[in-house]
Formats: C-alpha cells, sequence, structure tokens
C-alpha cells in the first residue's frame, strides 16, 4: 500500500533496496518474510516505524469490515437473498 501510495514502481523500490524487483512483489503478496536487515531498509525508505510495515498479527484485508465481518460473505448472501424473496 505504501509503494501505491507514493506512486513508485516495484522495479524503482526493488532498486533502491538492492532486491529484485520479484522480490517486492513477493513481499506485497505474503509470500516472502524479509530478512531483518530488510524489514529495516523498507522501513528508512517509507519513513515509517517497521511495525506499519510489518506485523506478527495479520493485517485486516483491503476493504474488510470492521470487527472481521465478512464483507458480503455467506451472511451477507443470506441477507441478501432474503431481502429479494
Amino acid at each position: 500500500m505504501l509503494r501505491a501510495e507514493r506512486g513508485v514502481s516495484r522495479r524503482q523500490l526493488a532498486d533502491a533496496l538492492g532486491v529484485h524487483y520479484q522480490t517486492v512483489g513477493y513481499l506485497e503478496r505474503g509470500e516472502f518474510s524479509p530478512s531483518l536487515h530488510l524489514a529495516l531498509r523498507l522501513s528508512r525508505y517509507f519513513e515509517v516505524p517497521v511495525e506499519v510495515i510489518f506485523s506478527l498479527d495479520p493485517f485486516p484485508r483491503l476493504g474488510a469490515p470492521p470487527n472481521g465481518a465478512p464483507a458480503n460473505g455467506a451472511a451477507g448472501n443470506a441477507a441478501a437473498a432474503d431481502r429479494l424473496a
């Protein structure tokens, strides 16, 4: 999110960090856990605390409603079906 908000391409970020651009994609998708050194370099690059970028607890999905309620999940679909019936 930080990268997109600031208009930085994956390649630009990768070049600034000294990693392959695919590594940035793996990080963004949660398919790769960075070393402490890389996490701190990301933090420095974006000028935010490392906890803003990484957490031991999963971050909520973008667009998810508060309190972990499903955003149009089974309960939402059942309610919509009731309104249509």
